[in-house]
């Protein structure tokens, strides 16, 4: 408990130095939707710009949750803080519905620049590690965004508790680049320039203190995630609200050999998260 409470004293503590400071993995979505309608507004891109070309890149996802904060993983966070931005990138968030990048970069692309990138100090990097999560905190609040709903503390449980997850499909929302494609040969990887912000359907399968299990397969009907969506949302409706309830962080299989990042299998389970719960002022 002492652990647990020091914890949440130290997220505080980054969080609010950070606000008051400032002016008011990788893992895409496979058999998923392009969000032609924006209905995701709220879920974005962590992109980092190079200093020397101009060129900008889209690493994690993420989703406002106030009108500054931006929630991810912090396996994007750390890579940022200890090799990109040592190389000369700056931090931004984009929560444009498509967005260009490397040779196809634009400046008609909204960049919202990061005052702070915040790494959860307890997080081991291990691939398996429920402590991967982080944030980005904005120069300058959003407007017209509508942040996400946080799910209240044991809402997973509760549900789980009643039955409640037994038929339950959670939508994962992501600007993944990469996307598995089959036919003849063996399996190849497309990248989509500029990428889209996408979303997929994935039924419940299992939850523990850590993870909720969610189904990829798409014989199913289930879609999911892959390079690019770590740090996304997965959201699920109860009681006709949509409740942001995980992020999207490993997976156990490797689903591209030799690309760098965490692949999703599973994603957090943020209502029994400290830091996550240090977040919800």
């Amino acid at each position: 408990m002492k652990r647990v409470m020091c914890l949440l004293a130290m997220l505080m503590s980054l969080t609010f130095n950070a606000l008051f400071m400032t002016t008011p993995g990788v893992s895409a979505i496979t058999y998923g939707f392009v969000d032609s309608n924006n209905s995701f507004s709220n879920t974005g891109a962590f992109v980092v710009k190079s200093i020397t070309t101009g060129q900008i890149f889209p690493i994690c996802s993420g989703t406002m949750i106030t009108a500054n904060v931006f929630l991810t993983a912090s396996h994007c966070t750390i890579a940022f803080n200890q090799d990109l931005a040592l190389r000369g990138f700056v931090a931004y968030v984009s929560l444009d519905a498509s967005i260009p990048f490397g040779t196809f970069t634009s400046n008609q692309t909204n960049l919202l620049p990061v005052a702070y990138v915040v790494t959860n100090p307890n997080y081991t990097q291990r691939q398996n590690d429920p402590g991967d999560i982080g944030a980005l905190i904005l120069e300058s609040p959003v407007v017209g965004i509508t942040p996400a709903t946080l799910a209240h503390c044991g809402l997973l449980d509760q549900l789980a508790d009643r039955n409640g997850l037994k038929n339950a499909v959670l939508t994962a929302v992501g600007y993944g680049v990469q996307e598995r494609g089959v036919g003849q040969g063996p399996p190849s990887f497309q990248d989509v320039n500029p990428v889209p912000r996408m979303y997929a359907f994935s039924s419940f399968n299992a939850l523990n203190n850590g993870y909720i299990r969610l189904s990829q397969n798409p014989a199913k009907g289930d879609g999911g995630t892959c390079f690019g969506d770590s740090g996304g949302p997965d959201f699920l409706s109860v009681n006709g609200e949509r409740i942001l309830v995980a992020i999207t962080i490993t997976t156990r299989y490797n689903i591209r050999s030799g690309f760098p990042g965490v692949f999703k299998r599973f994603v957090w389970n943020v209502d029994t998260n400290p830091l996550l719960a240090a977040s919800r002022w």
